[in-house]
């Protein structure tokens, strides 16, 4: 099977240094946005384990006994789609203060978790919260970011070719989600979105 382009992500510097100091850190956005991807490619390496909250045993044994399926997590650990098991926060809570060390808990949401009642006073202090948007246009032509820097420093000069015209357009109808970049343009990217948002809605 042929293995999807990665595109790597401006947040990642952020979520390094977050793992430099902080116990948890949290990955939340859309669906589809590339939080997975990320988490597994930083976690690999470093040697993270992974969990997945999509998987009905794993989602049912968090759920049952909290503490316990904490208690018996590894060292480093990914847990995948958190906002399913609201009921582990506490148990988090509860881990760290016990051995609060950094870089322990790298968790991904997909829905807002940030409005579960139990995230918001459990892991207050205990966790950085960082948003991943779907792709920047610098992030799909791996290319460093520079338009606000030569902007605010009077530098920035307009390409000799002018507008981008009908490329423009075509940029903004392919948006930024990972997977529609994958694809052709035109009739097969319109249905993953179509498909996407009748799912989602």
């Amino acid at each position: 099977m042929k293995e999807a382009p990665y595109f790597p992500r401006l947040i990642r510097t952020r979520l390094l240094e977050a793992l430099d100091d902080t116990p948890t850190i949290l990955i939340h956005g859309p669906r589809q946005s590339g939080k997975t991807t990320l988490t597994r490619r930083v976690g690999g390496e470093r040697d993270y384990a992974y969990i997945t909250f999509d998987d009905s045993n794993i989602l049912a044994a968090a759920s049952e006994d909290p503490v316990g399926f904490v208690d018996r997590l590894p060292e480093r650990v990914i847990l995948d789609e958190v906002q399913r098991v609201p009921q582990l926060f506490a148990a988090l809570k509860q881990a760290i203060d016990q051995d609060r060390v950094a870089a322990r808990f790298l968790l991904t949401g997909s829905a807002n978790v940030l409005l579960a009642p139990r995230l918001s006073d459990s892991l207050a202090g205990r966790m950085e919260i960082l948003r991943l948007y779907p792709l920047a246009q610098c992030e799909i032509e791996n290319m460093q970011p520079h338009f606000l820097g030569e902007l605010f420093a009077g530098t920035m000069q307009l390409p000799p070719s002018g507008r981008l015209g009908n490329e423009l357009v075509q940029r903004v109808l392919a948006g930024g989600y990972p997977e529609p970049q994958q694809r052709a343009a035109g009739r097969r990217r319109r249905e993953w979105y179509r498909n996407y948002m009748e799912i989602i809605t």
